[in-house]
């Protein structure tokens, strides 16, 4: 798999597969993909932040200038022998460089070919330089989240529109394929970021906008306070949406006249009068503490969950047990922490394959791989068409 992308989606996409045994080289300018120098760095050379990192663990490196003639040789070499490609360039970008879609099929009828762009290659907004926040904003997704009073829109405080988009990329890769088996033929994926988060958004933040012609009588499901209640000591959050954790709320907390309030006493009731059930709610679970509540609720089968801090979630017995944090050594960072792949898989176990690479870190050995001798490989180099990782 051959990875043009940089930033977030793309990278991502491509690290999920490669943690799932896919080979991914990772096409770099010589100055290294910008998202190395993002934020703030966690290596001495400047090479590593801690975001790219996590997003491109497992990967080789080959750093190349594609706007020379001998760097676009060389990427045709690479493409004649890959199963995948992966971009996010601007619309039009692959083209000018030679290495657009139509050109490599017409060598290459196999080969899966993907492009991932913020709002599509078509209508206004295509030429647009976009980022998370702005998918954001264009998809409802901070909409959603607005207050429910003043209804002032929030962004979500976590780049959710790239990675939403990274995990239906690794997945159209995998059924595109699948599709190669079957069909004997390659196919060019085109995703969007904006397209991506409306698909996500649909089944249950869009219902009101579900059924044509309705859409004023159905209320909408986000205009509610949100399920997080502060104890004594802490949050936890709960959940009460079938009869039985209803009443067995009202147990937890003995308010067993609340088990036949007509307002909260069925399902539908509980959705109309969900404002009013929420804050009824927080005014009780205000008054006992995190521990107290937590096992008040499980004893009653109540779904609930101490609302974490992103220091706690590490140490958490949930994630200890499962050990869903591994850590290993970096030699250019020291030891560092990365979350092990979700996806579990009893023959073909997926697994981090090794640490982000250095810059060109694998150039020498992917250009002795494809053909290039040693003095040819100081040449490129020295012409600063590659970039050899330094010793």
């Amino acid at each position: 798999m051959l990875d043009l992308t940089s930033v977030v989606s793309g990278p991502l996409a491509t690290m999920f597969l490669a943690d799932q045994g896919a080979e991914v080289i990772k096409i770099e300018p010589l100055g290294g993909d910008i998202t190395r120098h993002s934020r703030q760095s966690v290596s001495a050379s400047g090479e590593f932040s801690a975001l790219f990192v996590s997003t491109n663990r497992g990967k080789r490196s080959l750093a190349l200038d594609l706007k020379r003639p001998q760097a676009a040789k060389i990427m045709r070499k690479l493409i004649a022998s890959a199963d995948v490609l992966v971009q996010n360039f601007r619309p039009g970008t692959m083209e000018r460089l030679g290495l657009g879609e139509p050109s490599l099929r017409a060598f290459h009828p196999r080969l899966i070919y993907v492009s991932i762009s913020g709002v599509g290659e078509s209508g206004p907004y295509a030429r647009k330089r976009v980022y998370d926040p702005i998918i954001q904003g264009l998809s409802g997704f901070a909409d959603i989240q607005a207050d429910p009073e003043t209804r002032r829109p929030h962004m979500i405080r976590t780049i959710v529109a790239d990675k939403t988009t990274a995990i239906f990329a690794a997945q159209a890769v995998t059924a595109a394929l699948f599709a190669r088996e079957r069909t004997g033929l390659g196919q060019h994926i085109r995703l969007a970021m904006l397209d991506t988060m409306i698909s996500y958004l649909w089944p249950e933040a869009m219902t009101q906008y579900t059924v044509v012609g309705r859409e004023p009588s159905t209320a909408d499901p986000t205009a509610r306070p949100e399920l997080i209640f502060a104890t004594t000591d802490g949050y936890i959050t709960v959940g009460t949406i079938s009869d039985s954790e209803w009443r067995g709320f009202c147990a937890a907390s003995e308010r067993a006249d609340l088990a036949e309030d007509p307002r909260f006493n069925t399902p539908g009731g509980r959705a109309v009068n969900a404002t009013e059930r929420i804050l009824l709610m927080a005014e009780i679970i205000k008054q006992r503490p995190t521990a107290d509540w937590l096992q008040r609720l499980d004893t009653n089968d109540v779904p609930s969950a101490p609302v974490l801090r992103r220091n706690e979630v590490i140490a958490n017995e949930q994630v200890l047990a499962r050990e869903l944090i591994a850590e290993f050594d970096h030699p250019d960072i020291g030891r560092v922490r990365q979350p092990k792949p979700a996806a579990r898989f009893d023959r073909t176990p997926a697994g981090i394959q090794g640490p982000a690479p250095r810059i060109g870190e694998h150039n020498a050995t992917i250009l002795a791989e494809l053909g290039f001798q040693q003095p040819e490989i100081e040449r490129l180099a020295a012409e600063k068409i590659v970039r050899l990782a330094k010793t």
